[in-house]
Formats: structure tokens, sequence, C-alpha cells
């Protein structure tokens, strides 16, 4: 963010054409958020989340381009393009976005991911006008000089120095993500190589700008205290007359086969709690054996998913190897992704101890499966939090710009829930068995410096 840190659009069943009928739309089927989906004539495609518990508004923008799309050799310009965006525009001065939210009682900020960069403010309702004819110009309008961008150049080195370099789990997180992915682009840090950073020129900005920031590259989404129509012709009268570009192909180089397992061992003198990790490549929503994507959600609720969850009684409560521990898996790439264990042990207690525990709960899995108990409880909480997720302005605007700016649909986001419920315990033992390949795995492990022994 300012904070630091191609699904081409197109006609879709759920859509109508707006040439035809500009104040209608086809919401997707009703369940959790209750979508209302448009498409200007120039491709930015359009979601709407309706909640009028309180007077508020959330507007973001969300373009398909993000860390992975970046040419060879130049990493970090997705993210530098995240702090160049609050500068001036041809019509506003450098800074003055930024002021106009802030003198309406808004908040802003930014962020960037491997596939996508986001863009959103939060305001009363009355200023949604304003942030739309903000957000508008600087889609296209951004001034671009050596004079703006060699300032912003040492913010971010400053920034990773502080986040990256600084951080020795940072540090170790970029070293793992290099040896798990051996081709794609999701192995450099999202936030780029301090070498690269250091020659972008004025010429990589300025065609990172010109090729993906367009609308017809873009997702908008505003959730909050709003009526559809309202801000389809909001969005009309304010993104409509930007001219669509012809957008290349997002070019992602595919993964070899993956044949050793990978260990990165780091010790630091700054460490003073070890700690583990170990990743196993994975189909996403949209990549791979993606009909293993739900089973794998419940999978990792099951086994690592809280206080209650396999890996978390195991390691934690039971044996006391570990002083925390859990899995992740995050389904929402747009390319391969990855499922995850976690633990930082007990002190006085060795990480191989732990790592034992760990891989004995894994072959627990592949051998025995999961019970329909656990899928049952499992199911119930990651439903309830959807549900919940409704009564959030925001959250709804980040889950739907983050599905369509990463290969989903908005009827895939209402859909969710459904496919959670419909997944069996024979869909979660062979997605198991699918992904927990050793040889596709890569280990993290985070030491103190030894200690020099004085005599």
């Amino acid at each position: 963010m300012k904070d630091g840190s191609a699904m081409a659009p197109g006609w879709r069943p759920w859509l109508l054409s707006l040439a035809v009928f500009p104040l209608l739309a086809v919401p997707s089927w009703a369940q959790v958020f209750n979508p209302t989906t448009f498409e200007l004539d120039n491709g930015l495609q359009i979601v709407v989340i309706e909640n009028h518990r309180a007077p508020v508004v959330t507007h973001m923008i969300w373009y398909r381009a993000g860390a992975a799309d970046e040419p060879a050799g130049k990493s970090g310009i997705a993210h530098y393009f995240e702090h160049l965006m609050f500068k001036g525009t041809k019509t506003r001065a450098s800074g003055e976005f930024s002021e106009i939210v802030a003198s309406v009682g808004g908040r802003e900020n930014a962020f960037t991911s491997q596939d996508y960069t986001g863009y959103f403010q939060t305001v009363a309702p009355q200023h949604l006008e304003t942030m739309m004819e903000l957000e508008a110009d600087r889609m296209t309008g951004l001034v671009l000089t050596s004079e703006i961008i060699e300032p912003e150049r040492k913010v971010i080195l400053e920034e990773r120095g502080s986040r990256t370099d600084n951080n020795p789990s940072a540090l170790l997180s970029e070293q793992v993500a290099a040896a798990t992915y051996l081709n794609h682009p999701y192995r450099l840090p999202i936030i780029g190589w301090a070498h690269e950073i250091e020659n972008l020129s004025l010429a990589d900005l300025r065609a990172f700008y010109e090729t993906w920031y367009a609308p017809n590259n873009a997702v908008l989404v505003v959730s909050g205290d709003v009526d559809p129509d309202e801000v389809f012709q909001l969005a009309r009268k304010y993104y409509g007359p930007i001219a669509a570009r012809d957008l290349p192909a997002r070019i992602r180089p595919s993964e070899p086969p993956q044949r050793a397992p990978r260990e990165i061992v780091m010790r630091d003198a700054r460490v003073e709690q070890p700690s583990w990790s170990r990743r196993y490549l994975a189909p996403s929503y949209t990549s791979g054996e993606s009909e293993h994507a739900y089973a794998l959600e419940v999978l990792s609720e099951i086994i690592g998913g809280g206080t209650t969850a396999r890996i978390y009684r195991s390691i934690v409560v039971e044996s006391a190897l570990a002083a925390s521990a859990g899995a992740w898996y995050a389904p929402g790439s747009l390319d391969l992704t990855t499922f995850g264990f976690w633990f930082s042990p007990r002190p006085g207690v060795e990480i191989s101890d732990v790592e034992v525990a760990i891989d004995e709960q894994i072959s627990k899995l592949l051998a025995t499966g999961v019970t329909e108990d656990e899928l049952d409880r499992a199911k119930r909480r990651l439903i309830d939090s959807a549900i919940f997720a409704r009564d959030s302005v925001s959250g709804p605007a980040r889950v739907f710009g983050a599905a369509l700016a990463s290969g989903q649909t908005a009827d895939d986001v209402e859909a969710w829930p459904k496919r959670i419920q419909a997944v069996t315990v024979a869909e979660i033992n062979a997605a198991a068995r699918a992904v927990f390949n050793p040889n596709a795995s890569t280990t993290g492990i985070l030491l103190p410096a030894e200690r020099e022994n004085k005599s």
C-alpha cells in the first residue's frame, strides 16, 4: 500500500447489454451478498453490494495487474505504481487526491498482490461521486516525470529496508517463495528486489501504466449504503468516457514437474523465537486441478483452522510440543497456490521433534482421512464466516474485487457456500492425496544465530 505493500471482460449470461438497458442489471442469484453487476461499453466491470445498516460506502477499483505481470528483470513495478497513483494528474496536484479524501472525513488506502493492484476509499454516501471523479482521473491521467518517480523510489527502498531487510521472517519468506516456485513469477517478492527497483526507468514505469491501467482491465466494486442504479449512472459519467485499450495476454510461465523437496534454513541474531513452515504446491480456484479447491478449503479448516483443529490439538494441547501451530490454504490465486503448515516450538523443544509430529499428522490424514463429524463442523464454521462477512461494508468489496481480478465471476463468489456445503469426505481425502507430495514441498526454518563458544 500507500501503506506500502487476463480475464478480459466480455458478455456474461448475468449481464445485460447496457447500451440497450442503461438502467437495468441482472443480479447474480441471491445467496450471501446479493450483488448487482453491470458492465460499461468500455469493458469496466462493476459490482454493487448494498448494505444500508450505516451511512457509509466503500469505493474500490481493482486492476488486473500485479507483481506476477511485471516484465522479467523489472520486479517491483506494480508496487511502485501503488505509490505513484497518489501523485499528481493532469488536473490534480500531487497529494491533492488524499487531501480531498481527508477533507470529507474519508479514509483511503491501496494494496498490491501478485495478481492485482487495488485502491479504495471509504466515505459518506454523498461523497461517492467525488471519489469516482478522482479515481477515474488517475486511471489514465497520471503525470510521470523523473522529478516525481525518483523521490518515491527512495521511499520504496526504505520501505523494503524496514519491512523486509530488517525482518528475518520476511527475508526467509522471500527465500522460501523463490524455492517453492521453480519457474513461475510468484517466486519474486511483490515489493521487488532492491537492485531491480534501483534500475527501474521512467520508460519502464510509463510502459506498465499504459499497458495495464485501463477500464477494460479493471473492476469497480461499490459496497455500502448505495442504490445500484445511481452507482451505474455515476460510473457511466466518470469512467464511461475513458477509452478501452488493447490488452496483452497475461503471460505466466508454468511450473515444471517438481522432483525433490526443498528446505531453507536461516539463522539470524535477531531471532528470539524459532519457527517452521512447510508449503505444498496446490491448485487454486482457477489453476491446476481446481476441482480440489473447495475440498482443500474444508481440509485446511479441519487440520489447522483454530484451537480445535487437528494440528493445534495434537502438538499444542496434547503433546505440548509447540506454543502455536496451524495451517493455511489460499485458493484465490490466478495460478497455482500453496497449502501450508506452520508452528513455533515451545522453549527447549527441538524443531525436529515437532516436525516429526506434523509429519505423523499428515501421514495419519493420508492413511485414514477425515471423519463426517469433522467435515460437518468445518463446513458450519466456514459458512458462518461468510454470513458474518455480510455485515461488513468493505469486506464484501474485497471479496468480489479479488475474485473478479483473479479469474472468477460474481456467480462464483455467490456460489461459494453451496460449493463448500457440497464437499464430501471422499473429495477431501482425494485432494489430500493429490497435494501432499513431498517432492512438491518447501520447508522454511528460522533459527537464532549460533552462539560462539568462548573458552
